[in-house]
């Protein structure tokens, strides 16, 4: 067992056996450096880090059997501050001053002066000592010395002694040294009183058996181990002539945060493996889209509530595109006249200009008809996962920039029944279980329906479905049942991760992106 010591605890064990096994953690740290510095290694740490590290390994051996500590009353401790130090060193801001009168015969002006005491402190406490005193010469103000010799003030000697002692116990100082040390404590940060609780470490009979075996071996020996093995060790073979630090692979060791997709990114990676694996091939559009693609190609009349200012975000500059001149006629006719469809139509005077505006796409279904009106023949199966914008009202479950799963299937004889067993079982393959089915409307497909998934105790809307319309298809040459859907990612990344708020994926909390596996949502999903 004590092979496997770390030479911080070897150490710790030595300097326990040479001072009758038992010392204070402070009195250890001590003993264990002149033990480096026996050793030719030197230990370069400040007294409060050795103290740390030294408490540390007392557990460490502690666990092990070979320590005993022993807790005593808290007790009021005197430490010496950055101040302090530099005052032990250089001396007070007084006794500076003082001293500068010194060797400028006594007397100096108070302008003079500033370039020694800047800060106006030693004058005061000076004249408060009575060391100093001011006199008047030709409206010049001087600054004389009061008194030579100037004797060791009580604040000078604690600060001094703090020094030498690194700490002193409050409870053991005399009354004039209490009085020194509120007076310091109110002056800038010289010294500082806090409460500690003093720990001792008491060798064991197995500490002891174990560091009397460590007295046949030389400490350079003992406490010199290594603790990184080099390309120069290997090169040279100097790796035999060393003794490495043994290491504890069952410490517990800092966090690691890796590199991982974030949440809403994992989503999305989840939806494109599992359309892949449906047999579903990816397309991609345009964010800025033409009003003609965005709305006219999906029937929505121009005097639709969602074309307004209020739902869509339009471009400024520019703020209109070019038709495709080949679909006009036929859209346009739609719109007026049902265009042969079977349909009246609208009933109102199409605008091309309404049609030509620009905006930022408010569904991906712009990229469904733009692919269809391309590829007409089926099957086809296709979707695509990317970002739409509505002038929404941003709330719990509403964003205005979001994404958006879209999904289309032609096929001859297609019907609304495999719709729903697409959708089912899009859902299934993610985890989903419990998914229901709304009557619904919307202007392009018919019949239309909403999908619902169970989060929590309530029942989330995910996005809507349903068959296009002859007048969606019919204008492009598509004669085959297309089954459509646009769901909602972000509300999915809800029901997936268990979160209440669309709005925490976006907050940017460190520790819950930390906490979130990337195959959580693989676990997540079966409990709902």
């Amino acid at each position: 067992m004590s092979a496997a010591l770390h030479r911080l605890e070897k150490a710790v064990l030595v300097a326990l056996a040479r001072s009758g096994g038992r010392l204070t953690y402070e009195e250890l740290a001590d003993r264990v450096a002149d033990a480096f510095d026996e050793a030719g290694i030197g230990w370069s740490l400040e007294h409060e880090a050795r103290v740390s590290a030294v408490a540390k390994t007392c557990g460490w051996l502690s666990e092990k059997g070979y320590v005993e500590v022993d807790e005593e009353k808290p007790q009021k401790v005197l430490l010496i501050n950055d101040e302090g130090l530099e005052y032990a060193v250089h001396g007070f801001p007084e006794r500076r001053l003082v001293d500068f009168l010194r060797e400028n015969d006594g007397e100096v002006s108070v302008e003079t002066l500033k370039t020694v005491d800047r800060s106006g402190i030693g004058l005061m406490w000076a004249k408060k000592l009575g060391w100093i005193e001011f006199v008047k010469k030709d409206s010049t103000t001087y600054v004389r010395l009061g008194r030579w010799p100037v004797p060791k003030t009580v604040f000078e000697q604690v600060v001094e002694k703090l020094y030498h002692a690194k700490q002193l116990d409050f409870n053991q100082l005399s009354s004039e040294e209490i009085e020194a040390v509120e007076q310091l404590v109110k002056r800038q940060k010289i010294v500082k009183v806090v409460e500690r609780r003093v720990r001792r470490a008491v060798l064991t009979e197995e500490g002891l058996r174990v560091a009397e075996a460590f007295s046949s071996k030389p400490l350079p020996a003992l406490l010199a181990e290594v603790t990184r093995l080099t390309s120069e060790m290997l090169r040279t073979g100097g790796w035999r002539d060393v003794s490495f630090s043994m290491y504890d692979v069952a410490a517990a060791t800092p966090p690691v945060f890796a590199a991982k997709r974030h949440p809403l990114n994992e989503v999305v990676r989840m939806v494109r493996q599992t359309y892949v694996e449906m047999g579903f091939e990816e397309i991609e559009g345009p964010i800025v889209e033409l009003a003609f693609w965005n709305f006219d190609a999906l029937f929505q009349p121009q005097d639709h509530p969602a074309r307004e200012m209020q739902d869509t975000f339009y471009l400024l500059e520019p703020s209109v595109g070019d038709l495709p001149t080949e679909y006009v006629e036929n859209v346009k006719a739609v719109h007026e006249n049902g265009g042969g469809t079977g349909s009246k139509g609208w009933g109102y005077k199409w605008s091309e200009d309404e049609a030509k505006r620009l905006l930022l796409r408010t569904h991906t279904t712009a990229t469904t008809i733009r692919h269809l009106a391309a590829n007409k023949t089926p099957p086809i199966k296709v979707f695509s996962v990317d970002r739409i914008f509505r002038n929404e009202k941003v709330d719990w479950k509403h964003l205005a920039e979001f994404h958006q799963i879209e999904g289309i299937v032609v096929e001859k004889g297609a019907n609304l029944r495999m719709l729903m067993g697409v959708l089912k079982d899009f859902y299934y393959r993610l985890g989903l279980r419990e998914v229901r089915f709304r009557p619904s409307y919307f202007p392009y497909t018919e019949p239309s329906m909403e999908v619902e998934v169970r989060l929590g105790g309530r029942w989330l809307e995910l996005g809507g479905s349903g068959i296009f319309r002859p007048e969606t298809t019919h204008p492009f040459g598509v004669r085959d049942p297309v089954l459509a859907w646009g769901l909602g990612l972000e509300r999915l990344a809800m029901v997936i991760y268990g979160v209440d708020d669309i709005r925490s994926f976006h907050l940017n909390d460190l520790k819950w992106l930390r906490s979130v596996s990337p195959l959580q949502p693989l676990h997540a999903t079966e409990r709902v």
